[in-house]
């Protein structure tokens, strides 16, 4: 009898032990994932739910190939795993989805289990919302330097240059035509010249939005019909919207540009030679991430995400980090100005964007705060 009772003891304590561990594994900030043979999911705790969009039972029932995209990365790191029993570190591994063919950059760490022979345990980190955060900063650092630049340019340059316009009118009248074409290209670079300080004391407008709730669903399909009438006439472009975002509060006409610049840069990416080009538009709503203003206590939600993905060649490793910055382009005929704007209309909507980027595609992530009616003092209703 004492047996018995000491066996069903030990079982109660296995199994208070098993509890005690699923319990410490869904406190834990990263996916975690036990594979089998085949690579079965055996066990998925709750932030891989969040993270695959699954639940546990419905994880348990499919094997890592039915998930991830074909002939990822992470799925040689478990045969690695699996092959030397060695336990494995990996960073910046680009973690595809078969679901919606989305791309993530995380760090993975893929081991052994002890006491589970053939079992091999998985833990997902995401690196980029730290990275957003902290590179956002940079981000704004960059627009308020331009801005600065861009005053200065706008007095100290634009005039002079309307006086030698100017000047090259009136000698046109009195030249051959052999020598008309050096004052006509005169007048053309200086107009050139303009038009980019134009462009540059956008960010000098240092002035509060007129915000307004707006649909951000209405502006990507503003967006769309605008690209595909021109430059991405040649393009599919692919969307997969959740129907139950709220409103985004700021102004409709920069979003419109905001996006606009995003799609028109995802399709010089692709190249107007090629017949396979896709972009993709996303919406989703991320509850839980939250920014912290920097000089402040307070801490900004940040719950609606866009993105905007490509399948072209993607950036360059040395060039990601700045991509933000003005004056930086990939383009030989570019300004470099297309997304650091950008940068400052998403952070003078409060919200931030960073870009993942590998050899397939480049995917351009937007975080956004939604607009609560009867806090701001407008008005309730239907977005705009």
């Amino acid at each position: 009898m004492s047996d018995v009772a000491g066996t069903s003891l030990e079982t109660q304590r296995a199994t208070g032990d098993r509890h005690m561990t699923a319990h410490l594994l869904d406190g834990l900030p990263h996916p975690v994932l036990l594979v089998a043979a085949g690579n079965s999911i055996q066990y998925a705790n709750a932030p891989a739910e969040v993270f695959f969009q699954a639940s546990a039972a419905l994880l348990q029932r499919q094997s890592l190939d039915d998930i991830v995209a074909f002939g990822s990365p992470l799925l040689a790191l478990i045969d690695h795993v699996r092959r030397t029993g060695a336990n494995v570190n990996e960073y910046g591994v680009d973690l595809g989805s078969k679901k919606d063919g989305s791309h993530r950059l995380v760090d993975v760490y893929g081991g052994t289990v002890a006491e589970a022979e053939g079992k091999i345990m998985v833990m997902l980190q995401q690196r980029t919302m730290a990275q957003m955060i902290e590179r956002q900063m940079t981000h704004r650092g960059a627009a308020r330097s331009v801005s600065g630049l861009a005053a200065v340019l706008a007095h100290e340059i634009k005039n002079p240059l309307s006086g030698i316009r100017g000047a090259a009118q009136l000698l046109e009248s009195s030249l051959s035509d052999d020598d008309r074409s050096l004052t006509q290209l005169i007048c053309a670079e200086s107009d050139r010249i303009c038009d980019l300080v134009d462009r540059m004391e956008v960010f000098g407008d240092e002035r509060p939005l007129a915000k307004e709730p707006v649909n951000i669903h209405d502006v990507l399909d503003h967006v769309k019909k605008l690209a595909q009438a021109g430059f991405a006439h040649h393009i599919n472009i692919k969307e997969n919207y959740d129907p139950s975002l709220p409103a985004i509060p700021g102004s409709r006409d920069k979003l419109v540009q905001t996006f606009l610049n995003l799609v028109k840069n995802a399709a010089e990416a692709i190249g107007e030679e090629r017949s396979d080009g896709q972009i993709s538009l996303r919406t989703a709503f991320r509850p839980g991430v939250r920014l912290s203003l920097p000089g402040s206590t307070a801490r900004v939600s940040l719950p609606l995400q866009i993105e905007i993905e490509d399948n072209g060649p993607g950036v360059t490793g040395d060039l990601k980090p700045h991509l933000f910055e003005p004056f930086v382009s990939t383009k030989s005929s570019g300004s470099g100005l297309g997304l650091a704007l950008v940068a400052k209309f998403i952070g003078d909507h409060g919200g931030i964007i960073e870009c993942d980027s590998t050899s397939r595609g480049t995917v351009f992530r937007v975080l956004m705060p939604m607009h609560e009616f009867g806090i701001t003092g407008e008005a309730s209703g239907e977005a705009s």
